[in-house]
């Protein structure tokens, strides 16, 4: 890339940046004025008071400033951004009036076919079988279902990780900027400008986000967010016939990933509706030890910068670093799956009648 093109990405991130920045105070105005609020009435909540939402109609106004003045918009990003469009449309009114799951779902399926009509498929994946003769997986007539697949899945995979202040807003700054990095290095000028725009958006409604939040994205917000990045992978890094085109997009998601297949099995095994919310993701678990919500936040960005810079890894130095790269921090992730497991027992074994009331300076968290 030449000097110019790093000087677009800057100014597309920098845009975003700004005009969320700018944005926030007037839509956090705007929500308490239609009663888009969030009110704790569950055990899920960790926020102790109302809090505005729809954060997301500012992170969308960012967004959409950084691709439209400084990206090429071509088909297939003419499709995210109608898509977009349909994804931010009802998690906006989601944030004001509940809506049922069904129909967030099929509008989700419905923003998924858009972008497939428009060319956003995934037509093929390097063959993950190392051992195997066949270079490539093509999918043939399957890269339809298999394309809404990702896209409703990551979609809602961001949204399921949106429970406390600033998690959602981070770890999706953390995808795109590991993201982004790959684009430039692969040379995918459009997709980097996206991915910047993104990055920018998040980054100027962070200080509205952190703990204490101001505002909440909602599901405005995490469902846009999860809607872009997996479009933007398929429009990028899943293009290629490498190894990074099936590697790369799983790890930096791989956060909201995991949390999302944890759910469904968890759910499944207890004879729930695997889309039923509960209490028993990852943050929640982590503050259930006893962690501030800043500390659980900060160990999952800390999580999500591991596997980010391990997709970077594979693309620029190799499989085999980014595996010597993870390796420790596989072993430090089962260590603390083994502690929240001896937490979770011991807190079983405990006799009924303690006080485990929830320590009052942990709440005050997105919902």
């Amino acid at each position: 890339m030449s000097i110019k093109d790093y000087l677009t990405i800057i100014m597309a991130l920098g845009a975003a940046l700004i005009v969320t920045l700018a944005a926030t105070p007037p839509v956090r105005a705007f929500a308490r004025r239609v009663g888009a609020v969030d009110v704790p009435k569950d055990g899920r909540r960790m926020h102790d008071h109302p809090i505005p939402r729809q954060g997301g109609l500012a992170i969308f106004l960012g967004i959409i400033v950084g691709v439209v003045l400084f990206a090429d918009l071509d088909r297939q990003v003419q499709g995210m951004l109608l898509g977009s469009v349909i994804i931010i449309t009802v998690g906006a009114i989601d944030d004001i009036v509940a809506l049922p799951a069904w129909l967030k779902f099929i509008v989700q399926i419905a923003a998924a076919g858009v972008a497939v009509a428009f060319g956003i498929r995934i037509e093929h994946i390097a063959n993950p079988i190392f051992w195997s003769d066949l270079t490539y997986i093509a999918f043939g007539s399957w890269s339809i279902p298999i394309t809404m697949f990702w896209i409703v899945g990551i979609t809602n995979s961001i949204n399921l990780i949106d429970g406390l202040d600033g998690l959602a807003c981070g770890v999706s700054a953390i995808a795109a900027l590991s993201i982004l990095v790959i684009s430039i290095f692969l040379g995918q000028l459009n997709i980097a400008i996206i991915l910047a725009a993104v990055l920018g958006a998040c980054l100027g409604f962070m200080p509205f986000n952190f703990n204490p939040a101001k505002i909440f994205m909602g599901d405005a917000g995490a469902l846009l967010l999860g809607y872009i990045l997996s479009t933007v992978s398929v429009m990028g890094l899943l293009k290629y016939y490498a190894i990074i085109s099936f590697a790369v997009p799983l790890l930096a998601l791989a956060l909201p990933i995991f949390d999302t297949m944890f759910a469904i099995i968890r759910r499944l095994m207890k004879g729930q509706n695997p889309m039923a919310p509960d209490r028993g993701h990852i943050h929640h678990r982590l503050i259930d030890m006893g962690l501030s919500q800043k500390q659980s936040v900060a160990i999952l960005y800390a999580i999500s910068a591991v596997m980010g810079m391990a997709a970077v890894l594979i693309t620029t130095s190799g499989e085999e670093k980014a595996m010597f790269f993870m390796l420790p921090f596989c072993v430090a992730i089962l260590t603390g799956i083994a502690l929240i497991r001896s937490h979770e027992n011991h807190v079983k074994r405990e006799p009924e009648g303690e006080n485990h009331s929830e320590n009052p300076s942990k709440k005050s968290g997105e919902g």
